[in-house]
């Protein structure tokens, strides 16, 4: 029972550390996991579960972005506020920039859960996500974005479909966004922005999904190291929110890309 509580905690930590940087925090769970030896259906669905923690921190950090969704018109109806654009951020950013991704966990979620979550998959995506980082970070590409404010609806739903790549485990879901973003002349600081805050919504569908798939063989048991990586997570997430933003603007994706390529690498032949 220990090394149950005791694996928890690391891969909770792993998850906090590494949701919101460009490395892919499912590939870094199931690779420890696969060293811990805490894998199968229920350490998968706990690795989709803490997720929950690190998007908590998300929320609270840009609080401010989900409160600008209340319309500030008194009367009127609400959602048409927000669909026409009368927020800020508009909900029509939200919505298009989920949209694609949501289409494609829904028709991928087992085929992703049965085939996708092993050491060699995940391997793999590391090394094409981190090349893809050094590339753009080396295109002569002009970014003039500075905020999420002035990302155009046709750019969040540009973003929405390279999110989709983040189904591949390794992939990185804040890296293909943030990939993305560059690639349409966002700037680095609003393009880690704009993924923060779609994270949320996405990764509460996507967790609540998985918890509805997975419910029949969760017991009450399972609550307390459940809680344990969630509250885990939700702290080192916070500070690994931080610490990101902090260093963003210097270092950009280029440190992040040669440490995927180079830890993929590692992974192919250590589990080969």
């Amino acid at each position: 029972m220990f090394n149950i509580y005791l694996s928890a905690v690391i891969i909770a930590i792993v998850e906090g550390l590494t949701e919101f940087i460009p490395i892919s925090s499912t590939g870094h769970m199931i690779l420890v996991g696969d060293l811990l030896a805490f894998t199968g259906e229920k350490a998968a669905t706990f690795e989709i579960f803490i997720q929950l923690g690190a998007i908590l921190a998300a929320f609270l950090i840009y609080k401010d972005k989900f409160l600008g969704l209340i319309p500030k018109k008194h009367g009127g109806n609400w959602l048409t506020q927000i669909l026409k654009g009368e927020t800020s951020p508009t909900g029509l950013h939200l919505v298009w920039a989920i949209l694609p991704i949501a289409l494609a966990g829904l028709l991928l979620h087992k085929t992703i859960k049965t085939h996708l979550f092993s050491p060699i998959t995940v391997a793999i995506g590391l090394i094409v996500g981190g090349v893809l980082m050094i590339i753009v970070e080396r295109l002569p590409i002009k970014q003039s974005v500075e905020t999420v404010e002035k990302i155009s609806i046709r750019q969040a739903l540009i973003i929405g479909i390279g999110q989709c790549f983040a189904i591949w485990p390794g992939m990185s879901r804040s890296g293909s966004t943030m990939i993305t973003g560059l690639l349409l002349g966002v700037k680095h600081k609003a393009a880690a922005d704009f993924s923060f805050i779609i994270a949320v919504p996405v990764m509460c569908a996507a967790v609540g999904y998985d918890l509805l798939k997975s419910w029949h063989f969760l017991e009450l048991g399972d609550l307390p190291y459940f809680l344990i990586g969630f509250l885990v997570a939700f702290i080192v997430g916070w500070l690994s929110i931080k610490w990101f933003l902090s260093i963003l603007e210097r270092l950009k994706l280029m440190p992040f890309g040669i440490y995927r390529v180079i830890l993929g690498g590692i992974c192919l032949w250590f589990f080969q």
